[in-house]
């Protein structure tokens, strides 16, 4: 009963089919839903913060395989909605608003769905589930992102050092200047540092940055060849909405917490207190337990089904949906979130 929890997600990729295939006011549904219905119904529900008992943890575990199928099957509908998406763009199907509706529910599966689940996948360790990782983060050009965020991310977050983490008072679009070269080129560094200890140059075959980035492009190339400049615009439109919806989720989960540094480049251990946390049920199902991301941080290994809550993690007023329109409004973003973290400073150095 608890898979059921997660099939409300299955309502996303729904939309976005009918949006694509019968356009009009189809293509704006899904932008209304996910940044206008979802977080106005997350400020009316309270927040769930129970945590599943050892017994029910120990049976989500064993019935793992289901919650695992459940996101694979997201790359294959992510990439057949991707499809349609590009054919219905190389035939012309969508004009002025309906085109913008189209891009941007596209872009709104690339960065809640295509980078989410290569998210998840990427922290296995099977080579089926990095393959899948690569693949799904590939329909918004951002496979460097499986580099950076387990080998780069995970170790620096919430320090200076880590592009993804945002001091106290940068905007989100200050962030977005930062993190998105700055992801690019850390994950260029953390290959080239892994193929030196190996005594191998940065342009040695086996660089993945390499492998990642000839593969995106390859997909590029096929997409132009076979469908034309318009559909290619297309991709690169709803790659750029995806991506940057990932480093607007990447400025709210971390934004202003820092950890304290023992000694010159060493820095505590990740705690719980060192990432927002967020319990709201909707946002939970729809990101696949995402926004319990203190957990996720404190212990990258634990599948998204057995996410748990802390006490000591601070706290986000609302779900993730709302977190992310309240962040494209600086002032209003700064006024909710500084006197959150006062608070947080005050507990946590006491």
């Amino acid at each position: 009963m608890n898979l059921l929890r997660y099939t409300p997600v299955l309502t996303f990729p729904l939309i976005a089919g009918a949006a694509f295939g019968l356009g009009g006011v189809w293509t704006g549904l899904l932008p209304l839903v996910a940044f206008g219905l979802i977080p106005l119904a997350e400020l009316l529900l309270p927040a769930d913060r129970a945590n599943h008992d050892e017994g029910t943890e120990a049976a989500l575990r064993e019935s793992s395989w289901a919650y695992d199928a459940l996101i694979y099957a997201f790359v294959p509908l992510q990439w057949g909605l991707m499809a349609l998406f590009l054919w219905q763009l190389s035939r012309s199907a969508f004009s002025g608003l309906e085109l913008v509706g189209a891009v941007f529910t596209m872009g709104i599966l690339c960065g809640g769905f295509g980078i989410n689940v290569g998210h998840e996948l990427g922290h296995r360790r099977g080579r089926l589930e990095q393959w899948l990782a690569k693949a799904s983060l590939a329909s918004s050009l951002y496979t460097h992102f499986y580099i950076e965020h387990n080998r780069g991310h995970h170790a620096k977050v919430s320090t200076s050092e880590d592009p993804a983490s945002a001091p106290q008072g940068r905007t989100v679009f200050g962030h977005w200047a930062r993190s998105v070269p700055g992801t690019w080129l850390e994950a260029w560094r953390i290959e080239a540092r892994r193929l030196e200890k190996k005594g191998l140059s940065w342009w040695h075959p086996s660089n993945e940055m390499w492998q990642l980035q000839g593969a995106q492009l390859l997909i590029l190339v096929l997409i132009l060849a076979a469908l034309g400049p318009v559909a290619l615009a297309g991709f690169v439109a709803a790659s750029v909405v995806g991506f940057l919806l990932l480093e607007t989720i990447n400025y709210i989960e971390h934004y202003g917490l820092r950890r304290q540094q023992t000694q010159p480049g060493r820095y505590e251990r990740v705690r719980p207190e060192h990432s927002w946390n967020s319990d709201h049920p909707i946002g939970r199902t729809l990101l696949f337990e995402l926004s319990r991301h203190s957990d996720h941080h404190a212990n990258p290994g634990r599948p998204y089904q057995v996410l748990r809550s802390f006490e000591q993690a601070p706290q986000f007023p609302t779900g993730y949906p709302g977190m992310i329109v309240l962040a494209l409004c600086p002032p209003l973003f700064f006024a909710v979130m500084h006197p959150r973290l006062e608070q947080w400073r005050a507990q946590y150095t006491s």
